[in-house]
C-alpha cells in the first residue's frame, strides 16, 4: 500500500500522531515487534502533569528546567507543561484508567519534583494503560492501519526530501519499500546498545541510525540517562524498580545497611537520577560490591503489593519479597535525551521527515530528563508533529531510494553491548572512549545474503554507539547525565547543544567516509 502518512513506531508518540493525522489522509503505523513491545508499554513510573489543586504549570516548568542542568530549550519546556493538561484530559475522555483516591485522581511524587504530580495507572503499569487507550482509539478510526513485525532498515530519500522507508518483513524475510507523502520517526530509545538496560529488546536506536544515514541532523547524543534502580540478580534482566518506590518512602542502603544519600544530596533518595545513580556506583565501589539495596521493609506489606503489583510480583518471582527483603539494585541505561534534532513541530533538517518521542531531540529534557516527563512528551509532541505533517496531505510523494549498499557488523551483539557498558556508560573518560572507537573502527563491514532482523538492529546499534561516543568525547565537561572523570566540572563554553550531521551521503560507493565530527550550537 501507499499511505499518505507513514508513522514508524506504535508507542505513545506514534499512536498519538496517527490519531492527529487521521482526518488528513490514510495513515499507516508500523511496529517493529508486537504492539506491546515498546518503551511506552514498559513505563512503570507514571506521567507528570500539573493538574492537581496544589500544583501549577509554572512549578512543573521550573522543575523540568532544573533537572535539565542548563540545557533545556525553554520554549520546548513551556510547550510540554502548558499543553500537558489538555493532552491528559483527552486521554481521560478516551477512557484511560488512571488510579484514583475515591473519585479524585491520585498523584504521587518522584525525584526532583516539587509537588505530587505523577499520575499512575494500575499502580505501576502507566505506560501500558496509556498505550492501550491510544491503540483502542486508533483502531476505531478507519483511516488508520497498523502493521506489526515490520522493522525499518533505511529511509527513502531524494534531494534532501524523505519519501518513505524500507522495511524488513519478518514473515517473508524480505525488504519492502513503503512510500508516503511524509514520514514520522517514533521509534523510541536506544538502551539496548548497553549491556545493562531497563529497555525492551526493540530499543536499538533504529530511528536515530536511519536518520543519520539519510543525512538528518542529530543532537545531544552524549546524554543517556541511567536509571538508578534496576534489579540486580545474576542472569536476570535488569528489571526497572520504579522511582515511584522511592517516592512512596523506599530507602537506599549500602550492603552494610547504612542509608547513604544524605552524603550526596539534601534531597536524599529523591535527588535527580544522575545524582542518585552516581551515588550508588560510589557506594558499591566503597563497599566492594556491585550493588546497593532498595529497602521497603519499613512500609506495610499490603500497601507495597497493592501499590506496585507488577514490581512486587516480578521481584517475588526472583525470590525477593519486597515486604521483608531489601532488593539488590544497580544503575542501568534507561532513556536517551538526545536524538534526531527537531523543533516543536517535529520537523527535522530533512524535508518531509518528522520525529517525536524518545527518538527526537527537541531540547525539552536538556542534559537530564525529569522523572515521568517522557510519556507526557510523547502525547504533546506526537500531537504537534501529527498536526504539522498535515501540510503534506496533497503533495505528490517523492520517489527516491536508499542511499547506500547494505553492509553489516562482524561483532556479536553482546560483545558490542559490553563494549558500550565498559567504556561509555555512567562514568566516562578519554581513554575509554578512544578504546571504544578504535574497537568499532576495527570491526569489518560484511555483506550477508540472508540478513535477519538482528543483523539490521546490530548495524543500527553500532552506528549509534559510535555517534554517542564521539559526542561524549567532544563534550569535555560533566553535565546532567554525562559525566567525565577527566572533566568533572561544568564548563560555560559547553552550555550548548552538540550536533552531528553526515557531511556526505554515500550512493552505493566504496569510497571511505570521513569520521563524524561534532559541533556545538
Amino acid at each position: 500500500m501507499t499511505p499518505d502518512f507513514l508513522v514508524i513506531g506504535a508507542g505513545v508518540a506514534g499512536l498519538q500522531a496517527a490519531i492527529e493525522l487521521s482526518d488528513a489522509g490514510e495513515v499507516l503505523v508500523v511496529a517493529k515487534d508486537s504492539l506491546w513491545e515498546s518503551s511506552s508499554a514498559y513505563a512503570q513510573g507514571g506521567v507528570a502533569v500539573a493538574i492537581s489543586d496544589d500544583d501549577e504549570v509554572a512549578l512543573h516548568e521550573q522543575d523540568t528546567l532544573a533537572a535539565g542542568d542548563g540545557l533545556c530549550d525553554p520554549v520546548a519546556v513551556q510547550a510540554l507543561v502548558q499543553q500537558g493538561p489538555g493532552a491528559i484530559q483527552r486521554l481521560l475522555e478516551w477512557g484511560v484508567e488512571f488510579d484514583r483516591d475515591g473519585i479524585r485522581l491520585a498523584f504521587g511524587r518522584e525525584g526532583a519534583h516539587s509537588r505530587n504530580r505523577i499520575l499512575h495507572a494500575h499502580g505501576d503499569s502507566t505506560g501500558r494503560e496509556m498505550a492501550r487507550t491510544l491503540y483502542q482509539k486508533a483502531a476505531s478510526i478507519p483511516s488508520i492501519q497498523i502493521r506489526s513485525f515490520t522493522a525499518i532498515t533505511d529511509l527513502i530519500v531524494e534531494d534532501g526530501a524523505v519519501g518513505g522507508a524500507v522495511f524488513f518483513d519478518e514473515a517473508s524475510a524480505r525488504l519492502t519499500p513503503i512510500h508516503a507523502r511524509a514520514v514520522l520517526l517514533a521509534t523510541g530509545g536506544m538502551g539496548r546498545i548497553f549491556r545493562d538496560t531497563t529497555n525492551p529488546d526493540v530499543a536499538t536506536g533504529d530511528g536515530v541510525a536511519v536518520a543519520w544515514r539519510a543525512g538528518a541532523e542529530l543532537s545531544d547524543l552524549e546524554f543517556v540517562q541511567f536509571h538508578p534502580t534496576a534489579l540486580m540478580i545474576p542472569g536476570a534482566p535488569r528489571f526497572l524498580l520504579s522511582e515511584a518506590l522511592r517516592g512512596e518512602g523506599a530507602y537506599l542502603r549500602n550492603i552494610r545497611g547504612e542509608r547513604f544519600m544524605e552524603r550526596y544530596s539534601p534531597m536524599l533518595e529523591l535527588a535527580p537520577r544522575d545524582v542518585v545513580a552516581r551515588a550508588i556506583v560510589a557506594e558499591a565501589e566503597a563497599t566492594g560490591t556491585d550493588h546497593v539495596l532498595l529497602d521497603l521493609t519499613h512500609l506495610e506489606g499490603k500497601f507495597i503489593a497493592a501499590r506496585f503489583p507488577m514490581i512486587y510480583a516480578t521481584c517475588k518471582s526472583f525470590g525477593i519479597d519486597l515486604a521483608t527483603d531489601p532488593a539488590p539494585v544497580t544503575p542501568a541505561a534507561h532513556y536517551a535525551m538526545g536524538g534526531v534534532r527537531s523543533g516543536l513541530s517535529g520537523m527535522t533538517s530533512l524535508q518531509r521527515l518528522y520525529v517525536a518521542g524518545e527518538a527526537a531531540c527537541t531540547g525539552v529534557h536538556g542534559a537530564n530528563r525529569l522523572a515521568s516527563n517522557s510519556l507526557l512528551e510523547g502525547l504533546v509532541f506526537g500531537t504537534l508533529a501529527g498536526s504539522a505533517m498535515k501540510r503534506w496531505a496533497r503533495v505528490t510523494p517523492v520517489k527516491g531510494e536508499p542511499l547506500e549498499e547494505l553492509t553489516f557488523s562482524g561483532m556479536e551483539t553482546m560483545a558490542l553491548r559490553t563494549l558500550a557498558w565498559e567504556n561509555c556508560s555512567l562514568l566516562r573518560d578519554r581513554p575509554r572512549l578512544e578504546t571504544l572507537l578504535a574497537r568499532l573502527g576495527a570491526d569489518p563491514s560484511l555483506k550477508k545474503t540472508h540478513p535477519t532482523r538482528g543483523d539490521f538492529e546490530l548495524r543500527n546499534m553500532k552506528m549509534v554507539l559510535e555517534l554517542i561516543a564521539r559526542s561524549a568525547l567532544a563534550r569535555e565537561e560533566s553535565r546532567g547525565a554525562h559525566h567525565r572523570l577527566d572533566f568533572p566540572e561544568k564548563r560555560d563554553e559547553f552550555r550548548r547543544h552538540s550536533m552531528v550531521v553526515r557531511q556526505t551521503r554515500r550512493r552505493r560507493t566504496q569510497i571511505p567516509e570521513a569520521p563524524p565530527t561534532v559541533q556545538f550550537v
